[in-house]
């Protein structure tokens, strides 16, 4: 079954980005990045977001970014979902923070409880029929809203959310040409999807 291995971004300036998730995130092998010279402008029509225990654990994180060389680009902030925020890494992917629990429950811990990656798509349902037909089972869907699919043993999860809808949560313009900036790693690969989502046969 066709599951999502990890995801390599692509950077002007690789050596800056690994040690900026290094020190902000310590993802490991579940993020990797690589050189690129591609063009990319505005939204790059995804985000990738890490759930954690707790808010500390959100502010932490966020102030380790931010120290890291991140922009702010959401403040951290409660909301009837839990309380997040959104920065963007010096080489342009923007990372939302996020817990569903509006109270600690104890110290601050700095621990992500998932890696997801948000694909921003035109259409959700030839997206989620397109993914469907590729082996990916459905764990959750709303709609023309929302699908997340079900890799419980993946290291990153996958969730399809409409483009518009997606930069507007993360408190960004929607329009943006040129590369998407960002590759799936899976043994299942390589092929593009409808929105030109590159995925690639996972090396190593």
């Amino acid at each position: 079954m066709t599951s999502l291995a990890s995801v390599t971004l692509e950077a002007t300036d690789p050596t800056a980005a690994e040690h900026f998730y290094a020190t902000a995130f310590g993802l490991g092998t579940q993020l990797r990045v690589r050189a690129t010279e591609a063009p990319a402008s505005g939204f790059r029509g995804y985000t990738l977001s890490l759930t954690v225990p707790q808010p500390s654990t959100v502010n932490g994180l966020i102030d380790a970014a931010l120290d890291a060389g991140a922009t702010p680009v959401k403040p951290a902030t409660k909301s009837f979902w839990g309380y997040g925020g959104v920065v963007r890494a010096p080489d342009g992917a923007l990372w939302k923070i996020a817990t569903s629990a509006k109270k600690d429950k104890g110290p601050e811990i700095r621990h992500i409880d998932r890696f997801v990656l948000l694909l921003g798509v035109e259409d959700v349902l030839a997206s989620k029929r397109f993914y469907v037909g590729r082996g990916l089972a459905v764990g959750k869907s709303f709609g023309r809203r929302y699908v997340e699919f079900a890799t419980p043993s993946a290291p990153v999860t996958l969730a399809l959310y409409g483009r518009r809808a997606l930069a507007k949560d993360a408190g960004v313009a929607p329009d943006g040409t040129g590369s998407h900036r960002i590759v799936l790693d899976s043994d299942s690969g390589p092929f593009a999807d409808p929105d030109g989502f590159e995925w690639e046969k996972t090396s190593g």
